[in-house]
């Protein structure tokens, strides 16, 4: 008797393990800080409705955007290794029209050069800056059909 009552249920739960597309997609973080890091991708963990996969190498990173549904990057302009602009430029060959969102705590300028050569870099947030800052820009820019952040919900 408790066999039909069982089949009854797993049928109605089944819909519920698809998790919503922009579910699927995850936020890219990287930042050779790693505290900072550390910091932001738990205040953004706990307020994305996403996953956060956060590095402190770009290397690192380039190694495992292949495996990762990314739906945006954001990367910190000055690391030791190389520049934000020249790791956007190495994501650029892998996937081309990934958007990505910029921190610093750096005065840049970008020129028309930049902006011609990285038209997938949206917006520059600059450090210090609040969370809800950089999650706005997250969800502005976002590649899946819903944002992972209520704009204008906070």
């Amino acid at each position: 008797m408790s066999s039909p009552s069982l089949s009854n249920v797993v049928p109605s739960a089944a819909p519920a393990v698809h998790a919503p597309e922009f579910a699927m997609k995850s936020v890219l973080l990287l930042d050779d800080e790693e505290a900072y890091i550390d910091l932001l991708e738990q205040m953004l963990g706990e307020h994305l409705s996403c996953p956060v996969h956060s590095f402190s190498r770009p290397g690192e990173a380039l190694k495992a955007l292949p495996t990762l549904d990314v739906g945006l990057i954001v990367t910190d302009y000055h690391m030791p290794d190389m520049t934000g602009l020249d790791f956007l430029l190495e994501v650029k060959k892998l996937r081309p029209h990934l958007p990505a969102v910029m921190i610093t705590g750096h005065e840049i300028e970008l020129t028309e050069e930049w902006g011609a050569r990285l038209p997938a870099l949206r917006a520059i947030v600059k450090k210090p800056f609040k969370w809800t800052v950089l999650a706005e820009e997250i969800s502005r820019h976002w590649t899946g059909s819903r944002p992972p952040f209520p704009l204008g919900g906070h």
